[in-house]
């Protein structure tokens, strides 16, 4: 049995040398520059609520929305690339400016072929959920100044946007269509403060990421015409408190179906979730388990080809079981549990580096907001108006 041990050992050891050898040698001759990509975004934006507060003291006028992001990638072998992303984003309460590394990654292909290709990310990862989800950074990716929030929630955006791990991705080309899959083990970031306060809100405490998994299948055909999605991911969070020797465990478990259909001058797209969410002896809250449920059905329409129109309707339901908020409480409203969005918006591109957008909100419900910029639940009105401008540069 030993013997047999040591063989696989030694194939094993062997292969990778191989393995490792055919990466580090073609290095020897390789001119770096000539594969270095250097981009990077800015943006600043303007917002008024009619009540409550959504990036900052916004019932007076907030200009505390200003996103700022550089990113480099080298390729210093044809299926080897290294790439990074430095983002800084000020958005009321929950993010102050202070620049973080948004990813930073090894992305080796294995297989490339004309029928498609197998290869793996390793190292801090984009979290592929829903359409927008890992791409949402850029305001140019993005559908709207603010992503329905009903599926791509602003108050726990670090722990949405990227995971530590492993991350695999392939594609495959047929006669019926094309396919796209990305599954990751990964470690969620939770240690921002935002995060750390929609988790345990203001208990004293830490919260830290245990090994969870994220998926993502999408389907397209005639180019990107019609495209179906299904992404979900199994997140596991661990608690602790000074007040109480058991560790406590949150376990969440989002579902997300996308689809959207591309004509020539205008889109149709809709995202549906279902989102499973427990906590088990977590310090300063009764143990306790629901599914909470999320849709949006967004319409854009291309005027021209530098001016597009939005229409979006939003809903979001912390519980689905209890879609009027009669379960909140203590001094929570009602209208925290639930949140209906109807949102119009105007996007003009100035020039292939500049763009700019205009946006207006009509919200019955709470539910998104966060409870750094809004402390006192209670204060807080059913029915408001959130006004934004948004100006946007690329290089």
């Amino acid at each position: 049995m030993f013997v047999k041990g040591s063989r696989l050992i030694t194939i094993i050891s062997a292969s990778c040398f191989l393995f490792l050898k055919s990466i580090v040698t073609p290095l020897y001759a390789f001119t770096w520059p000539e594969t270095l990509q250097i981009y990077g975004f800015a943006s600043q934006g303007f917002i008024l609520t009619s009540d409550n507060r959504f990036f900052g003291n916004s019932e007076e006028g907030s200009f505390d929305f200003t996103e700022l992001g550089l990113n480099a990638s080298i390729r210093p072998l044809p299926d080897l690339q290294l790439s990074a992303q430095v983002l800084s984003r000020r958005a009321g309460e929950g993010d102050d400016g202070n620049p973080r590394l948004d990813y930073g990654l090894l992305d080796y292909n294995l297989i490339s072929n004309q029928s498609g290709n197998l290869g793996f990310r390793l190292g801090r990862v984009k979290n592929p959920l829903g359409f927008y989800n890992d791409t949402r950074d850029v305001a140019f990716t993005r559908p709207s100044i603010i992503l329905p929030q009903s599926i791509y929630f602003d108050r726990t955006r670090n722990l949405a946007l990227s995971a530590d791990g492993l991350q695999i991705h392939a594609d495959q080309r047929t006669d019926f269509g094309d396919l796209f899959y990305q599954l990751g083990i990964v470690y969620p970031n939770v240690d921002d403060p935002k995060t750390t306060n929609v988790l345990i809100l203001n208990q004293p405490g830490q919260v830290e990421g245990e090994l969870s998994s994220i998926g993502r299948l999408i389907f397209e055909r005639e180019g990107g015409r019609t495209r179906i999605g299904l992404s979900g991911a199994l997140v596991n969070i661990r608690t602790e408190s000074p007040t109480s020797s058991t560790r406590g465990t949150i376990r969440f478990r989002p579902l997300i179906l996308s689809a959207q259909y591309n004509a020539e001058f205008w889109s149709l797209t809709s995202e549906y979730a279902l989102r499973y969410l427990k906590y088990q002896d977590v310090a300063g809250f009764p143990n306790f388990s629901r599914t909470g449920e999320s849709f949006y059905f967004q319409g854009t329409y291309r005027f021209f080809d530098k001016l597009e129109a939005l229409l979006r309707y939003d809903v979001l339901y912390q519980d689905r079981n209890d879609r009027r908020g009669n379960k909140a409480t203590g001094t929570d409203p009602k209208h925290s549990l639930f949140a209906k969005d109807w949102t119009v918006g105007l996007r003009w591109d100035i020039t292939n580096a500049w763009m700019a957008r205009i946006e207006y909100h009509y919200v019955d419900g709470t539910a998104w907001l966060s409870s750094l910029d809004n402390p006192f639940p209670s204060k807080t009105d059913r029915y408001w108006e959130l006004f934004s401008i948004l100006v946007s540069f690329r290089f």
